[in-house]
């Protein structure tokens, strides 16, 4: 398929942002944030400069809300998970497992939303460089939500800060969702890792 064919830009406003996010997605993962032009986008678009214009100021407005576009992604791949549903040990630790095997999913479905995240969210805005820092800190505050769940019904431990909890629970998927980005078999890669953060989460290190 030639580059810009099945993008054309249709009528409403929002779909038209939504067309140009979707192209400009598909550049960044592809080039890289700084190697990227509005004319690769343009190509990609099969449209003209004056298209991005209406809606965006300059690269960094569209870097920006690819961003803000794929985060929306990612919490709507778990957005039917409540933080509060869990009322046992055994129904977290189930919850748990759906939510990595759901993010690892979008992952394999979506390595060029993944790309943007894992690799250009922090080149992305000189202007505001605590763009990445911001998203990180919501993500664990959404995972201490499930943690403090946890603590308030006395299935998880109460000594630990859930929000500390929520960015190194997040950290170790993070590692694994850019290794899967790599792996040539990702269901043999993605199963152990998963298993892996479990039972780092519920059994520890200890060997007893």
């Amino acid at each position: 398929m030639p580059r810009g064919e099945g993008l054309v830009v249709p009528q409403g406003v929002g779909d038209k942002r939504d067309t140009i996010l979707r192209a400009a997605g598909k550049v960044f993962a592809e080039r890289g944030y700084h190697a990227t032009g509005i004319s690769d986008i343009a190509r990609e678009l099969g449209a003209g400069h004056g298209t991005f214009y209406r809606y965006f100021k300059n690269k960094e407005d569209i870097a920006r809300s690819v961003v803000a576009r794929a985060l929306g992604q990612v919490m709507d791949a778990i957005a039917d998970e409540d933080p509060g549903s869990s009322q046992s040990l055994e129904q977290y630790r189930e919850q748990v497992g759906r939510i990595g095997h759901k993010l690892f999913d979008l992952v394999v479905a979506e390595p060029a939303l993944c790309r943007i995240l894992f690799y250009d969210a922090i080149a992305i805005d000189r202007a505001e460089p605590e763009l990445a820092g911001r998203a990180m800190e919501a993500a664990a505050a959404y995972t201490a939500a499930f943690i403090r769940n946890g603590q308030d019904r006395g299935f998880l431990r109460r000594d630990l800060d859930a929000h500390v909890v929520g960015l190194a629970v997040n950290g170790m998927i993070l590692t694994g969702a850019v290794r899967l980005l790599h792996a040539q078999d990702s269901q043999a890669m993605r199963d152990p890792w998963i298993r892996t953060v479990e039972t780092l989460m519920f059994d520890g290190l200890g060997s007893s």
